[in-house]
């Protein structure tokens, strides 16, 4: 079977990568911005990094800032209904997986209109085109929307979040830029790079990974690991180092899915508006160890690309090291220990059999039930 591997036409990294926004939209043709951002960037003044560079080149935007934390189909909606009236050609996303992922569902839906229903696009969609030619700016290091081709929209009449899986959604352009995650605070800078950290070993261990794959979550686990804490502490090296770790992770998951920690930490943002980043943080260690018997000799190197010295390690203690060595960083950049301020015991069989149902749960290495992913939640509660 041959395994498809799909990137951006293409990225800019490192510090400066937003001065070549205006190149690219000149270079293309592109008329008018849609420019999707959520309110907090705006206050906080960090879209303006972006629309001030469209204003000194002299190119024409409106931005659509109606996005939600954990962006629902309402948002889309408006936001394909505000990509019409601007007469917009193009968008750029500013922000973390929030933006980006409206961003997507508004230009699939645009260039493919028989998916208006948004609930259409749930899953693999058979849309047949590109969707609105996406710029895509991350404000955060962890969720590297920028480089995926999946998004995840809230049902919040079903209380659940839809993965859609999509090549078409994929962002021209990256501008990885980590100037624009300076401003975030330790909690999302926290829980956004332990998202990365997650995607990068789901990835690792989940069904679909092979060599190609491999090399980059291995290295993506690495990176994380040596620049999360410094980061947390806002020191400019972290910083550019997790922007970079979380685009690495991006390029390997969009490419061969995730796994049971995903599959449980979309419900709780879902019902409970939980934060991305710090539900997977949490359940991580705990379906490592749940995992471990079916992942080989794969502890062992994400052990080591934590900096586990794991000479003469039995596996059994390999596969250990690996688990602390996840719970010890969480901790250490003040990752709460369990959901027990989050999850209701009366919610756990609903939240079971969603995270069952979740596009992310087949992609585990280890097949599960109900009953035993209930178990794992109620271990944490």
């Amino acid at each position: 079977m041959a395994n498809r591997f799909v990137l951006n036409e293409t990225s800019y990294h490192g510090k400066g990568a937003i001065n070549e926004i205006p190149n690219e939209a000149k270079a293309r043709g592109f008329k008018k911005a849609l420019v999707c951002s959520d309110p907090d960037l705006l206050k906080f003044g960090v879209t303006k990094k972006v629309t001030d560079l469209l204003d000194d080149a002299g190119l024409a935007y409106e931005v659509y800032s109606k996005i939600k934390p954990n962006p629902t189909i309402e948002n889309v909606k408006e936001g394909v209904k505000a990509l019409h009236d601007a007469e917009a050609d193009y968008i750029i996303a500013i922000g973390g997986g929030s933006s980006m992922d409206t961003a997507k569902g508004i230009g699939i839906i645009d260039r493919n209109p028989e998916f208006a229903d948004v609930r259409s696009l749930e899953g693999v969609a058979p849309t047949k085109n590109p969707c609105t030619p996406i710029f895509a700016v991350p404000s955060t290091a962890g969720t590297a929307a920028e480089v995926t081709i999946n998004y995840v929209i809230t049902d919040t009449e079903k209380n659940r979040k839809m993965v859609c899986v999509d090549v078409h959604d994929i962002p021209v352009v990256a501008f990885v830029d980590p100037d624009m995650m300076s401003t975030m605070p330790k909690g999302l800078t926290a829980a956004t790079g332990m998202d990365a950290l997650t995607h990068a070993i789901e990835g690792y261990i989940t069904k679909g990974a092979w060599q190609m794959s491999d090399m980059f979550h291995l290295k993506a686990i690495e990176i994380i690991a040596k620049n999360l804490r410094k980061a947390v502490d806002n020191d400019p090296e972290g910083r550019e180092g997790m922007a970079l770790g979380q685009y690495i992770a991006g390029m390997g998951f969009s490419n061969v899915g995730l796994g049971l920690v995903h599959s449980m930490a979309h419900p709780l943002g879902a019902l409970y508006d939980t934060p991305h980043g710090v539900a997977n943080a949490i359940i991580l260690p705990t379906v490592m160890e749940y995992n471990a018997p079916y992942t080989g000799e794969k502890y062992r190197d994400i052990a080591k690309a934590m900096g586990v010295d794991t000479e003469g390690m039995t596996q059994d203690e390999y596969r250990k090291a690996a688990c602390e060595a996840v719970r010890k960083l969480a901790s250490d950049v003040g990752i709460p220990a369990d959901l027990k301020e989050i999850v209701k015991e009366e919610d756990l069989d609903f939240l079971s059999e969603s995270a069952l149902a979740d596009a992310c749960c087949p992609g585990n290495p280890r097949d599960t039930s109900v009953e035993e992913i209930k178990a794992l939640y109620k271990s944490l509660i």
